[in-house]
């Protein structure tokens, strides 16, 4: 099935995430009851709410979104190229920027999203951030009434899981043995609030979810039986 989709229909994405704010202490009493109150089983009694705050980042309700990375093919006959792209800053003019991609030159029924746990993650906390900022939900994040087979989401962990549901591959350990060049050569997601609240280094973590997002496609292309991208054939725009 996934060897009959066009891959220039397909719009390969990855977030980077962190906390709301740089510290607990900023919160104001209300959050920090509810972040308690949120977290209470996944800390038990190894962790204060301070303490687990560095991981509030994995929830839209807690985090932001600093980096949406794209990356599409452009095909010429036997001729192909990667470009990828990506919308930083403040996080409710990069939400607008990309929900304007998708109503532009991603709109046509054929076109897909896909990243990896990307319905678990990516997908829906770039849809809540949307609500939260009072951004209307483009067509191809707004599931309303959408039955299964119409949602345009592509998913390179459920395609690997093969029907093992209980099965969960980090893109890192997958990359690994499928033999793609890792994209987690130099930071992992675990230091991203890091980079981003004490370093000040937005680049460097543009480029980490660059080149998060190649290795989706590359996955993909494993999956379809596929060469791999060459570094030649792989453009920032």
């Amino acid at each position: 099935m996934i060897s009959k989709l066009k891959l220039e229909n397909i719009l390969f994405l990855d977030i980077e995430t962190v906390p709301q704010t740089i510290s607990f202490d900023t919160l104001d009493d209300t959050t920090k009851t509810l972040y308690a109150e949120k977290t209470k089983y996944l800390r038990k009694d190894e962790f204060t709410p301070e303490e687990y705050y560095e991981r509030a980042g994995i929830w839209a309700e807690f985090g932001k979104i600093i980096c949406i990375s794209v990356g599409y093919f452009k095909m010429n006959g036997d001729d192909r190229s990667f470009r990828t792209t990506s919308f930083h800053g403040e996080e409710r003019t990069l939400l607008i920027a990309f929900k304007n991609l998708l109503e532009t030159h991603f709109n046509r029924t054929n076109h897909i999203l896909c990243a990896h746990n990307g319905k678990e993650f990516d997908f829906p906390y770039i849809a809540r951030r949307m609500i939260i900022h009072g951004v209307e939900l483009p067509y191809k994040l707004n599931l309303f009434g959408k039955k299964p087979w119409e949602i345009p989401h592509l998913d390179t962990l459920d395609l690997w899981k093969f029907g093992d549901y209980k099965h969960y591959t980090s893109l890192k350990l997958l990359t690994h043995f499928l033999g793609i060049p890792s994209p987690k050569d130099d930071i992992a997601g675990s230091e991203v609030r890091d980079v981003y609240y004490e370093d000040n280094d937005i680049d460097r973590i543009i480029i980490y979810c660059e080149k998060d997002t190649l290795a989706v496609a590359q996955i993909l292309l494993r999956l379809r039986n596929e060469e791999l991208l060459e570094q030649h054939e792989v453009i920032s725009v």
